[in-house]
């Protein structure tokens, strides 16, 4: 069945906290999805976030980011007043994440609320640790280390912590009872709020996508709790890390410097951890999005200790036969395949014998920098299984990509692809939405920047870069009535 869906992560909607989270304007927007006859909303992955600040270096695969925690519903409790939550400097820029100012306040505030919560007496929240507890105790305890540590990974701790010797452990958790309790109360104040919006999507008909990374971060306490699903030597060190290979857009190569899989560990074990981890996503999401799955078929190791991404190779994946297990486990899941970069025949066989979307990114058809094939992601060439994007997070938006990324003969193709030759340039993302939602792919889904017909100055994320990502917010008002009227009505005209 065709539908039609809007990317928004919820760092990026609007708030007078700093930063989107679950507050009156999260609801807000699903009322405008509603209006604009949507049917999906799309977001990124919601973890807490580490290095440069993305969503894709978490400390935990499983944990909820504490930023997103409402703080007028922490007032409605009586946990803070809203004098205190005013009084704090969370950034002056509507538009823009200051996540310095967040780091160094939004915790202070929120640990006031856990002071004034008594939580530990609460039975909701006992039941819930209990509940939660296969993950969520390694986690706890891993921030407060971290924090006592001056926030240093793991692999910068006393042999005895990096370890986890038992008698340390003990020691430990008696020490930091408290941090461990306060970091038990983030997450449950996190996933209740989650799935309580997530709840008011569902019943105005529209269906959360999550986002799922395919690899965890090195500074986390998945890797720290459980070294024997990583390639890692006998110091705890990893031997090979991940990453991407020099392509088009990238003369080094992306070195993401994550852990890579033991996965003869992962096949000995049925893929215990992998069934774990996605469960967990199909408690948060009604679609998970499984970011970077070529790497299930084929993945790039770059050894350890290297600057760049030049010296990695392609080593072997588990290929069909994890997902045989997660069809065993959970039949009729609804996942997309994030098939994208240097998509090989295997690739694509793998997807095929899935079952599941693949993805089909409209700028990737015109540009010559694209590592893959351009005609694959030709309108053309869909096939209804799959799901088409204007654009992605990594992406320069449309306005930004035609305008500074194209040679002028990749703008006449465009222009010649699409029969439109009369548009002015600053209005040319409305000719490749309507290109997007007129395909046969059974969902669109459009960045809302491209909606809006945003520069690159709305860019959400630069791969290989840091320091400017993940900042970008709507503000209050952009989303606007007209823009819901025309939203609403080309997803009307093509059937979506």
């Amino acid at each position: 069945m065709r539908g039609n869906g809007v990317l928004l992560p919820i760092s990026s909607l609007p708030s007078k906290y700093g930063i989107g989270c679950f507050s009156i304007e999260a609801y807000n927007f699903v009322d405008k999805l509603v209006q604009a006859g949507q049917k999906y909303w799309q977001i990124l992955p919601l973890g807490p976030i580490g290095y440069g600040d993305s969503p894709y270096q978490s400390f935990s695969t499983f944990a909820g980011n504490p930023y997103f925690i409402n703080l007028d519903q922490l007032v409605s409790y009586g946990w803070l007043t809203a004098e205190e939550c005013e009084s704090v400097d969370f950034g002056d820029c509507e538009s823009s994440v200051d996540y310095g100012k967040l780091y160094h306040e939004r915790f202070r505030i929120l640990k006031k609320a856990f002071y004034n919560s008594k939580i530990e007496k609460d039975q909701d929240f006992i039941r819930f640790c209990e509940e939660q507890k296969d993950w969520l105790e390694d986690y706890a305890l891993y921030m407060a280390i971290k924090i006592r540590h001056e926030n240093r990974p793991w692999s910068q701790w006393e042999e005895d912590l990096k370890d986890r010797k038992p008698e340390v452990l003990i020691r430990e958790k008696a020490e930091l009872k408290e941090e461990i309790l306060f970091y038990e109360f983030l997450q449950y104040e996190f996933r209740k709020e989650w799935l309580t919006l997530k709840k008011y999507a569902n019943e105005k008909n529209i269906k959360i996508i999550g986002d799922i990374p395919i690899y965890v971060s090195f500074d986390s306490a998945d890797a720290w709790a459980h070294k024997e699903l990583f390639q890692f030597n006998e110091f705890g060190q990893p031997t090979a890390v991940a990453g991407c290979p020099p392509d088009g857009f990238s003369t080094d190569g992306q070195l993401w410097g994550n852990p890579l899989y033991n996965w003869e560990y992962h096949k000995e074990t049925q893929y215990e951890w992998w069934m774990k981890r996605l469960g967990f996503c199909f408690s948060m999401y009604d679609v998970v999005r499984i970011d970077h799955f070529r790497g299930f078929d084929e993945y790039f190791s770059i050894p350890y200790g290297d600057a760049n991404a030049k010296n990695g190779q392609w080593e072997k994946g588990p290929g069909i036969d994890l997902f045989h297990r997660v069809e065993e486990i959970y039949p009729n899941s609804e996942i997309i395949a994030e098939d994208l970069g240097y998509v090989t025949d295997s690739v694509r066989e793998l997807v095929k014998d899935t079952g599941y979307p693949g993805m089909k990114i409209l700028e990737f058809a015109f540009d010559s920098r694209d590592s893959g094939s351009a005609v694959d992601y030709l309108p053309h060439n869909y096939n209804k299984n799959s799901v088409v994007y204007t654009g992605t997070h990594d992406n320069e938006t449309v306005i930004g990509w035609y305008n500074e990324g194209l040679r002028e003969s990749e703008k006449h193709m465009v222009r010649d692809y699409f029969r439109d030759h009369i548009t002015p340039d600053d209005q040319i993302h409305k000719t490749l939405i309507c290109g997007a939602m007129a395909s046969v792919a059974n969902l669109c889904v459009i960045p809302m920047q491209d909606l809006l017909g945003l520069d690159n100055s709305a860019r959400l994320n630069t791969p290989s870069t840091s320091g400017t990502n993940w900042k970008w917010r709507l503000k209050k008002g952009e989303f606007s009535n007209d823009v819901i009227r025309e939203l609403y009505n080309l997803t009307k005209l093509y059937g979506r």
